[in-house]
């Protein structure tokens, strides 16, 4: 679907959607609006929708009262309006939003995109994929024209986000990962370097390489660098993400429920990815450097297992107890590589890291460990702006307790309590002073119960844009 913003409408034929208040006039169909409010066919409350089919096609959408409209609502309602329009096998229509708020604009233009979100590539089925092929988004002329250029952007990237994660795992794979990265790099104007096997071991990246094991496929260390601030070179932002293409795992092995959906275990390699997108798409005036681990964590005879003691790239060793607790083994290396090799001054991990996350913040948050308040307060501003909810936990020195080991440096798993708190802070023992965030998105980077009109069964693509604001803002 195109979405083209425009400010004079050209093709009056075709069916229209109007957005109406319920504590003020229509700005366009007054007279049929107040005879259905009068009625009480239509009241403009929030979410209703009304469709009209007589000499034109009209879709009537309840936006509530003005004063309280919020890009959220900007988002659900047009989620809600696009699955209206297949219902009815629409193909084009006129969308007129009467706001002169650039948020609610970007929200609307993301709730047109996720709101016609399928992944469903791999039917086969005799029917016909209906699609909608463009929406005529109406906005008023006093609007900059980035604001609607970045919410498309923001929404797309969000997309690429959803597709890498809902690929199942024997598609997109550690090297198949790697070449879509190659290719987005190209589309949107970003530098990729990919990493193989041998590259992965002369850096020393033996806790990642341990993970990788076991599978057949081998690892891929993928690099994406936008340098958009020349003037000052020495200032990069960081972004980590978890790549496990697949986690089975390994010897700590999941039962067959939970290893169905482990192609999601890369969500937060997809929301890097994704965000690059947008920030070289906006040509973002910061320098912001990704890496991504990803391998696969499955069972051989040449698997690591419960009890190994292994290096890292960071120096540190590492007592295993759990091999399924293997992402963060994965993400120390890629830390400790972007702070040492490509001097980050400030770094973000992103992972699908614990279950008990869910425990904790349930499916609405993300969860956040930092070593620095004034980081964490930007990304709690980047994520208001995102509408992406996120929490900090606590990360003083009596949880660090829980990752020492008796014969390492350190051990892989805290005890079966603070699990999302031990898991962070285990990964913050790589990155010495530099300020650091990491988010925990196993609650919020998967669905398998949408609750909202612009979600969808899979990958959530979450963090996309809080990561996209971060570095614009940061």
């Amino acid at each position: 679907m195109d979405i083209k913003v425009i400010q004079n409408v050209q093709e009056e034929n075709i069916p229209k959607i109007i957005g109406v208040y319920s504590d003020s006039e229509s700005e366009l169909y007054a007279e049929k609006v107040n005879v259905l409010k009068e009625k009480k066919r239509f009241t403009g409350k929030f979410g209703e929708i009304y469709h009209v089919d007589n000499d034109e096609e009209l879709f009537f959408i309840g936006l509530g009262v003005k004063e309280k409209i919020t890009a959220e609502k900007g988002r659900e309602i047009s989620a809600k309006i696009v699955k209206e329009l297949a219902k009815f096998k629409i193909v084009k229509a006129n969308y007129y939003v009467f706001c002169k708020c650039n948020k609610i604009v970007r929200g609307v233009i993301d709730g047109l995109y996720l709101g016609n979100y399928k992944f469903d590539k791999y039917k086969t089925s005799g029917e016909e994929k209906f699609k909608i092929e463009e929406i005529n988004l109406v906005i008023d002329k006093d609007l900059e024209e980035w604001v609607s250029q970045e919410g498309i952007s923001l929404a797309k990237s969000t997309i690429i986000a959803r597709d890498l994660v809902n690929e199942p795992a024997n598609v997109l794979y550690p090297e198949s990962l790697a070449n879509r990265v190659k290719e987005l790099g190209k589309e949107h104007g970003f530098e990729v370097e990919v990493l193989g096997e041998n590259e992965i071991n002369e850096l020393g990246m033996e806790s990642y390489m341990n993970v990788a094991r076991g599978s057949d496929n081998p690892p891929r260390f993928i690099i994406m660098r936008h340098m958009g601030d020349e003037e000052n070179k020495d200032e990069v932002l960081g972004l980590v993400g978890k790549g496990l293409t697949y986690d089975s795992g390994g010897y700590s092995i999941k039962p067959t429920p939970g290893m169905v959906s482990m192609k999601s275990d890369m969500g937060g390699a997809a929301a890097v990815i994704g965000a690059m997108c947008a920030i070289s798409d906006m040509k973002l005036k910061r320098n912001v450097v990704t890496v991504v681990a990803a391998c696969e964590n499955l069972i051989s005879g040449n698997a690591y297992k419960p009890g190994d003691v292994i290096n890292s790239m960071g120096g540190k060793t590492i007592e295993i107890l759990n091999t399924d607790a293997e992402g963060r083994l994965t993400l120390i290396d890629a830390v400790y590589y972007i702070i040492n090799k490509e001097k980050a001054t400030k770094v973000v991990d992103i992972a699908t890291l614990t279950g008990a996350v869910l425990v904790a913040l349930g499916t609405t948050r993300t969860a956040v460990v930092s070593n620095n308040d004034e980081f964490f307060n930007c990304l709690e501003n980047a994520s208001d702006k995102a509408d992406e909810k996120i929490w900090r936990l606590p990360a003083d020195e009596d949880y660090k307790k829980l990752i020492k080991s008796d014969i390492a440096d350190l051990k892989n798993l805290g005890g079966k309590y603070a699990g999302s708190i031990t898991a962070g802070l285990f990964i913050g023992e790589f990155v010495g002073d530099t300020p650091w965030l990491h988010m925990d998105i196993a609650g919020t980077g998967w669905t398998d119960a949408p609750k909202k009109a612009y979600d969808h069964k899979g990958g959530t693509g979450v963090a996309v844009k809080s990561l996209y604001y971060l570095a614009k803002e940061e």
